[in-house]
């Protein structure tokens, strides 16, 4: 599996669409989510089994 670090840019580049990040693997995301500058732009959506999906958005304000 790819470190969230590069899962991330991807995401950035649009390389993939979405990330998902499981309930018992999010303290790794949010590790490598904290340490970004444009962190504001990569926005989750939650799933019932504690599941979130990211997407990123660079028109977040």
């Amino acid at each position: 599996m790819e470190s969230y670090e590069t899962q991330l840019d991807k995401l950035k580049s649009g390389e993939i669409d979405q990330i998902e990040v499981s309930h018992e693997q999010f303290m790794l995301f949010r590790e490598a989510w904290l340490k970004r500058e444009d962190r504001k732009y990569f926005v989750g959506e939650a799933h019932h089994d504690g599941a979130v999906t990211y997407r990123f958005d660079p028109t977040v304000l």
